[in-house]
């Protein structure tokens, strides 16, 4: 039996698969071919998580560097640059990196996943059955649910109640790559009346057209008109034909894939995790796909450590994943409304009415309260493990911040209250106190 299995090798996937090897356990990964040679824009906020999570050889390859341009609510601007994130090489560059971790990489369709407290089984096409210990499940938001009896613990029932999910306006996405002359790489979105469309174009000619619609409004064609449909909505697209130089259009292809913003119900149990998009799946336009995924994984080698080493911190530790899960989707959640809130000229349309006001009205980030900061007692990572700790809870923060440049934040805080901020922040080094000032101040802090 295997110790810990990991189902899908996205970058999720590989970054928990990476972080548990660091610790020095054994992973067996399970991960298929994705079915579409797809095509990513991501910042340089997503490469730098990229290369914290140690997969800066993966990304060698598979980056081009494009100038994004933006129609929105009837204004055209120019964005910073985008970096058109090539997939099929982006995941060949994971495997490798996979490989030379010693990670047991096999490659397959997983046909089954059978979970019970004992342990699970999964069989995979053309390969023998696998057995492990612990599952971790990165294979995306099609990822199926775990099997009733393992979705809650007691632990769960007893301290935590049901888990909730959510699930945001369902919504898909239409994405058409061609084969057209070669020139320049550039990426652009522009809003529509039923929704938005994002465009990009690579040095070697493949274009990327994705359009992206409300499902019970769009009033779309049967699955065999599709391709021609996306034709013609390009072809009615003036900035579209632009873009793309009214070039022809070689090997045109299509993939339709939902793109709703989801929250699973159940994210951990004691002995599986579910991480990425498994967990949780945002809105496309909030273009942060790539890093909550690598957000929720990062953490996640701590959160199996403990609980494979530390089994009677089970409901601490699962607070903390689900928890972290739940803050992460709503914030992402709440930058994609305030992004289709910004287009006001079809308010009334389904599209934008039902997202402009999902999933609730709370500000994306709250204004910053130094007489609202208060201390609790909530788990962090230390060293490896999921431990508890006092923790200053901020508006902006709700789940806490623990230390700042190694310097623990509770304790400066009482000291604050009761002394001066000279003697309040003595003791700390050069670099220590520019930090600690900086984050007082970001708080409201006014001497």
């Amino acid at each position: 039996m295997s110790r810990i299995l990991i189902l899908g090798a996205g970058p999720a996937g590989a970054t928990v698969a990476l972080g548990l090897r660091r610790l020095g356990y054994p992973v067996t990964l399970v991960s298929d071919w994705r079915r579409f040679a797809a095509l990513e824009g991501v910042s340089v906020r997503v490469l730098e998580a990229l290369r914290s999570a140690g997969l800066e050889q993966a990304l060698a390859q598979a980056l081009q560097p494009s100038q994004r341009q933006v129609a929105w609510n009837g204004a055209e601007h120019a964005q910073n640059i985008e970096y058109l994130l090539d997939r099929p090489s982006f995941d060949q560059g994971l495997r490798h990196a996979l490989r030379l971790a010693g990670v047991r990489l096999i490659e397959g369709r997983v046909l089954q996943v059978q979970s019970t407290a004992a342990g699970h089984r999964v069989q995979v096409e053309g390969q023998d059955e696998l057995a492990g210990e612990f599952l971790v499940e990165a294979r995306g938001r099609q990822a199926p649910a775990l099997a009733k009896g393992l979705r809650k613990t007691s632990d769960d029932e007893l301290n935590q109640g049901p888990d909730k999910g959510l699930r945001g306006p369902e919504t898909l996405s239409l994405l058409n790559r061609w084969q057209g002359p070669i020139g320049q790489a550039a990426s652009a979105v522009h809003s529509l009346e039923d929704g938005w469309a994002w465009m990009a174009r690579r040095a070697d000619g493949q274009c990327y057209w994705q359009l992206t619609l409300d499902v019970a409004s769009a009033g779309l064609p049967g699955k065999a008109q599709l391709l021609e449909y996306c034709r013609q909505r390009r072809r009615a697209s003036a900035m579209a034909r632009s873009f793309f130089s009214d070039a022809p259009e070689h090997d045109l292809q299509l993939h339709a894939r939902s793109s709703t913003a989801i929250l699973s119900p159940q994210v951990c149990g004691d002995h599986w995790l579910r991480v990425g998009d498994a967990a949780m799946a945002v809105d496309p336009l909030s273009g942060n796909g790539i890093f909550q995924s690598l957000s929720c994984a990062l953490q996640a080698p701590a959160v199996i450590n403990t609980l494979l080493q530390q089994p009677q911190r089970a409901a601490l530790v699962q607070r903390f994943h689900r928890q972290r899960v739940e803050q992460l989707f709503l914030r992402f959640a709440r930058i994609g409304r305030d992004f289709y809130a910004d287009e006001q000229r079809w308010p009334e349309q389904p599209f934008w009415q039902a997202r402009r006001q999902w999933p609730d009205r709370q500000p994306a980030h709250r204004m910053q309260d130094f007489s609202a900061l208060r201390i609790e007692r909530a788990p962090v990572l230390r060293d490896g493990l999921v431990d508890e700790a006092e923790v200053v809870i901020t508006p902006d923060q709700p789940l806490g911040v623990w230390h700042v440049q190694g310097v623990e934040l509770a304790p400066l805080l009482r000291r604050l209250q009761q002394q001066t901020p000279r003697e309040a922040l003595s003791g700390l080094d050069e670099e220590q106190g520019r930090a600690v000032r900086s984050w007082l101040l970001g708080q409201g802090y006014r001497p």
